[in-house]
């Protein structure tokens, strides 16, 4: 599925296949398309979604190099290695100066398994800036 056509399919989803939430959608150009997808009251943490050859990738940002407290880094890194398996659907990475959470999914699901894929790693997203919050400036 193209980025449009997925954006297309998630908007005919049920309010329940969205498990509740309301997504606002934005398509970002260039080389690769992205879609920029925001749950509602959590639109501060929006969830992009990119396809490459071989897979859909979700990714949300949560914070950058400036937002940590320089003592406290390695333990914060250490911390996020220990959450990357119990965290479900998502893993932990470093893009540039900006960490995020990531979740892969096949180039063939459905909008239900990618609906719920990007609200999983919102939820995802805001435990990780919960429990990571003591190591931010």
């Amino acid at each position: 599925m193209k980025i449009k056509q997925i954006a297309k399919a998630l908007e005919e989803l049920n309010s329940d296949a969205r498990e509740g939430f309301d997504f606002e959608y934005q398509i970002i150009p260039g080389e690769e398309e992205v879609l920029q997808i925001s749950l509602q009251n959590r639109e501060e943490i929006p969830v992009y979604l990119t396809e490459t050859d071989t897979q859909l990738l979700c990714i949300s940002y949560l914070w950058d190099e400036s937002e940590i407290k320089t003592e406290s880094k390695t333990d914060m890194v250490e911390m996020m290695l220990d959450m990357n398996i119990p965290m479900p659907l998502s893993s932990f990475s470093r893009i540039g100066d900006k960490y995020a959470v990531f979740g892969a999914l096949s180039l063939n699901s459905s909008a239900e398994d990618i609906a719920h894929e990007i609200v999983t790693l919102s939820d995802n997203a805001i435990d990780a800036i919960d429990v990571m919050s003591d190591f931010l400036k």
